[in-house]
């Protein structure tokens, strides 16, 4: 006997939160990131603040940046 459930697949999650857990973390240990945009320009600072649509870039003897989520590629951890 096949119940309803058996047979469907299952549908991915709409959110994982790892995205949540990953930034917190670079924010609580400072770690230094390289920003590549879809545009091509790279960027690099600290992850100071995040919220469902940006990031703020914290970079030294430069301004500070907003970055929409959606304009990111990748983000890479810089060697301290």
């Amino acid at each position: 006997m096949i119940t309803s459930k058996q047979g469907k697949s299952a549908r991915a999650p709409e959110q994982t939160f790892e995205e949540v857990k990953y930034l917190k973390q670079l924010i609580e240990d400072s770690v230094p990131v390289r920003i590549k945009m879809e545009d091509g320009e790279e960027v690099q600072g600290t992850v100071e603040y995040y919220d469902h649509s940006f990031i703020r870039l914290t970079r030294k003897g430069e301004p500070n940046l907003f970055i929409f989520k959606h304009d990111i590629k990748y983000i890479v951890e810089e060697n301290s």
